[in-house]
């Protein structure tokens, strides 16, 4: 066979090769399957070098061509003669058979890579905690007496740098995050403005430092996501510095697109699923909505916990000053009572304690703070990444789903129109143009399935971020321990001081009762 291959005269062995090995959704071969096919020919790694180099390959693919031409040379290199260009071009006969066994054995190869690297999420909680850590802190530009805006100042960990946004940098990152990234957990923002009737139950100063922290968990799941932290829209909100990071953003996306159109893996997503899927998907949404619930649960005593705390140090502060004021009454007291001056003594004795009970009120008030800050924080964490992945299933059913269905049922009703029209005479222009619509409604149903497969992959990975996130529960339940342990020693420390200094300022059992 002279000149280049022709794919209307190579040997049934070589197409069928082709068709074991090929995408199940594209043309092409993938360049990692295309490698095991090499590895079943016995030849020398330098052989097999010199047979890639001269195989053609676009963005980690083959066309069906090169395959065929790579098979020749392998032939041609497996009769001992050395693989060059040269070969086909001066061959006259038919194209050798490579032995590479079977056709229906070669299917497995193009099934490894979905173990390997696709569907497997490999990453550990510490690596993703890790990853980075972003401090949001609250900016606010008074004027008058009024707050009229509010800046944070975001540091990154690591990149090393900080960066001052307001809210709307914020919502305008989070609209672009969703639009790249529409298959994957995006945390929801907390609510710009003060909903009606808040006002009632939290001040304007809790409402912010609230949005403030929530604002905190949303960047740092972002930050740490598997699939966001190498992203150029999260490097330039986290590093940006400039007049408008707004469009900064908006520009990052209009350069890359959606995560569909840039997956290297998009168009193959089908043949990586596994074929229960639908089934693991069910399974693991029931299990996570019941930990969502669970984790609300936790989440609500442990802010009653720590609100009780806050609550206490008031009481205790609020105790300590009566006592103080008691001490301090300066009215002059009654012969009766003046006479054995007790109460005189007394009185003075009562007015130092307060000084203790302020103490108490201190490290209450840091129970309280660390309730908050180690456990209630960590438990709203991981609860705004399990109301993303809930929010992501919605998606999913309401948006690629529902549009598939949509589009199919679109198709339905132009095919009975086409077939109606070829059962009566028309016009010849309105005929070619439905067929012309038709044509561009598959196209379409073409690509809404793909992104359906590919919608399932990314769902099938952002499941096992969840279970990625559990270990969590441990980290949690530590915090809530040891701010147990340390708030109880430490109040322990100071209730025992006060009791000897009850000792030295009042006589008999201080009312304390003597042990029986």
């Amino acid at each position: 066979m002279a000149g280049e291959i022709n794919e209307g005269s190579v040997p049934a062995y070589y197409r069928e090769v082709y068709e074991a090995v090929r995408g199940r959704t594209d043309d092409r071969v993938q360049l990692e399957v295309f490698q095991r096919l090499l590895q079943r020919t016995d030849l020398s790694k330098e052989i097999l070098g010199q047979i890639a180099g001269h195989v053609d390959s676009t963005d980690g693919f083959l066309s069906k061509l090169s395959l065929y031409k790579a098979l020749a040379l392998v032939a041609f290199a497996q009769q001992g003669k050395q693989p060059s260009p040269k070969l086909l071009e001066n061959c006259i006969q038919e194209l050798p058979k490579p032995h590479l066994g079977e056709p229906s054995d070669l299917s497995a190869l193009r099934m490894q890579p979905a173990q390997e690297d696709v569907l497997a999420v490999s990453q550990t909680l510490d690596k993703l905690l890790a990853q980075d850590t972003v401090r949001v802190e609250l900016i606010p530009e008074k004027k008058g007496l009024f707050l009229k805006h509010v800046e944070y100042q975001v540091t990154s960990q690591r990149y090393k740098i900080s960066v001052y946004r307001r809210y709307t940098d914020f919502d305008v990152f989070h609209e672009v995050l969703l639009q790249r990234f529409a298959y994957r957990v995006v945390p929801a923002l907390p609510p710009k403005r003060m909903l009606k009737g808040v006002l009632t139950s939290v001040s304007e100063r809790d409402f912010i430092e609230g949005r403030r922290r929530a604002l905190g968990r949303f960047v740092n799941l972002v930050a740490r996501h598997p699939f966001f932290s190498e992203d150029e829209l999260v490097k330039a909100f986290l590093t940006f510095s400039g007049s408008d990071v707004q469009t900064k953003l908006r520009d990052s996306y209009k350069k890359t697109g959606d995560e569909f159109m840039t997956s290297r893996v998009a168009t193959q997503a089908k043949e990586y699923l596994p074929a229960d899927v639908q089934a693991q998907f069910s399974t693991s949404r029931e299990l996570i909505r019941n930990i969502h619930s669970s984790f609300q649960k936790l989440r609500d005593r442990a802010e009653k916990m720590a609100v009780r705390s806050a609550d206490n140090a008031t009481d205790l502060l609020l105790f300590g000053r009566e006592l103080s004021a008691l001490g301090s009454d300066a009215s002059s007291l009654p012969h009766l009572a003046s006479s054995k001056n007790t109460w005189g003594t007394l009185r003075q004795a009562l007015k130092s304690l307060s000084v203790e009970f302020a103490v108490l009120s201190d490290k209450a008030t840091e129970q309280g703070r660390r309730e908050e800050d180690d456990v209630v924080e960590r438990l709203n964490l991981f609860l705004d990444l399990l109301q993303s992945y809930r929010d992501l299933c919605e998606r999913h059913e309401k948006g690629v789903l529902h549009e598939h269905q949509r589009a199919l049922h679109k198709y339905g009703v132009m095919k009975r129109q086409m077939m109606s029209a070829a059962a009566q005479p028309k016009e010849q222009a309105s005929v070619e143009q439905l067929e012309s619509r038709i044509i561009q409604q598959e196209n379409a149903i073409q690509t809404m399935e793909l992104r359906n497969y590919f919608s399932l992959l990314c769902l099938h990975q952002e499941t096992q971020l969840i279970f990625i996130y559990l270990p969590i529960t441990s980290h949690i339940l530590g915090a809530f321990v040891n701010s147990q342990v340390q708030g109880h020693r430490e109040m322990g420390e100071v209730w025992n001081e006060l009791q000897l200094k009850l000792g030295c300022l009042f006589a008999g059992n201080n009312g304390v009762k003597p042990p029986i």
